[in-house]
């Protein structure tokens, strides 16, 4: 049941007011005065507080101030007699949901409590959603070589430093690249992937800086570009080493200005990026042999982070095969199987050329096919 908190010095006002959501199946209690009510929003767990702005000892600014620094899940109404623009300006820059006017309209206070209460719920969707995500995205292993990369994750997330990721595919790359958004002060905005290897190098201009229209034969309309899109965020360059001289060119210099220009404009756009690269290629050879810029890769590799591959961090195999197991049954609505000693012994012998991706693969044959406990029986037929 949803719970309300009211938070007013005058008795009537609560009276009123709980008569009337308790009448709308609302669980209500109430607060004479701020201290009070800072208290019980401590102790207690609600959806919504309907407080007052003029109160003795704490008034309702501040009891809203507290208590957006408790990180609960709740929206906060303030309400007053004595209300200004200023004040509910204010109210709402510190947090509130909404400002009422006393007395307050009863139709407006539902069709307001009901609001608030849809965006409590779209607050506990979307943390709910960064769990599940950051769950599926998450960095498995405990190996040496995996904890270096996670610990260079930790210290550069936090700045604006631009990121060479390189490995060889499969390795992780990508995950690498969104922890680094996830636990960057960019988080709430857009993080936009651009695989380099996969636009034709005649298209690779207009798919990051956008294009006007009539630009082209087949530019009918104005098209926006990726770094244009990540405005306020994270663009990741996969495969950079795959990208033409001349787009390579065009990204050197929207890292040294910070703008671009749409292929057939003629204005500059300034964007707010932050650039995070990844390559599976020797990127230095690719400069003596004339077919990567120095200067972009210099500008691309403040930090530097090697994602090892599989081979090289084989005591991982288990908590990897372990998390492909719950991940893939459940993407198919069954029971998570499991899995011998000896058949984690036997994947372990196995080069892994594709690396992590290659294993995840083999996991969802052997739980297709393989017995409910899977053997190393099943991993010599199956692999």
């Amino acid at each position: 049941m949803t719970s309300i908190l009211i938070i007013d010095d005058e008795k009537s006002i609560r009276a009123s007011l709980k008569d009337i959501l308790e009448y709308e199946k609302y669980k209500v209690e109430e607060a004479e005065n701020g201290e009070e009510g800072l208290e019980m929003i401590k102790q207690n767990n609600y959806n919504i507080v309907l407080c007052d702005i003029k109160m003795p000892k704490m008034d309702g600014m501040e009891v809203l101030e507290k208590a957006m620094e408790l990180g609960k899940d709740m929206q906060f109404i303030m309400i007053s007699a004595h209300g200004t623009i200023e004040t509910a300006v204010e109210a709402t820059r510190m947090g509130a949901f909404d400002f009422i006017q006393k007395p307050p309209d009863l139709n407006r206070l539902l069709v307001t409590l009901r609001n608030a209460l849809d965006k409590t719920s779209l607050v506990k969707e979307t943390k709910t959603l960064r769990r599940k995500i950051s769950k599926k995205f998450d960095i498995v292993g405990e190996s040496s070589s995996i904890s270096r990369v996670k610990e260079a994750i930790e210290k550069v997330a936090p700045t604006e430093a631009r990121v060479l990721i390189t490995g060889p595919n499969g390795s992780g790359k990508e995950l690498v690249a969104r922890w680094i958004h996830l636990k960057s002060n960019r988080s709430k905005g857009p993080m936009v992937e651009v695989n380099c290897a996969a636009i034709p190098a005649e298209l690779i201009e207009s798919e990051l800086f956008g294009h006007e229209k009539g630009a082209f034969t087949s530019a009918v309309k104005q098209r926006i570009g990726k770094f244009e899109q990540a405005n306020g965020g994270t663009l990741f360059l996969d495969e950079i080493g795959d990208m033409s001289l001349s787009a390579q060119a065009k990204v050197l210099r929207a890292l040294q200005e910070n703008k671009i220009m749409r292929v057939g404009g003629d204005r500059d756009i300034k964007v707010d990026v932050r650039v995070i690269a990844a390559t599976n290629k020797a990127l230095k050879k690719a400069i003596e042999e004339n077919l990567f810029r120095e200067d972009l890769y210099h500008r691309l590799s403040v930090i530097l982070i090697k994602v090892p591959p599989l081979k090289d961090r084989k005591d991982d195999i288990p908590l990897l095969v372990d998390k492909f197991l719950e991940e893939i049954t459940a993407e198919y609505g069954w029971s998570k199987k499991s899995i011998t000693d000896d058949a984690i012994a036997a994947l372990k012998e196995f080069p892994w050329t594709g690396n992590i991706r290659e294993l995840r693969n083999v996991v969802e044959r052997l739980i297709i096919l393989g017995s409910d406990k899977i053997t190393a029986e099943d991993v010599k037929q199956l692999v």
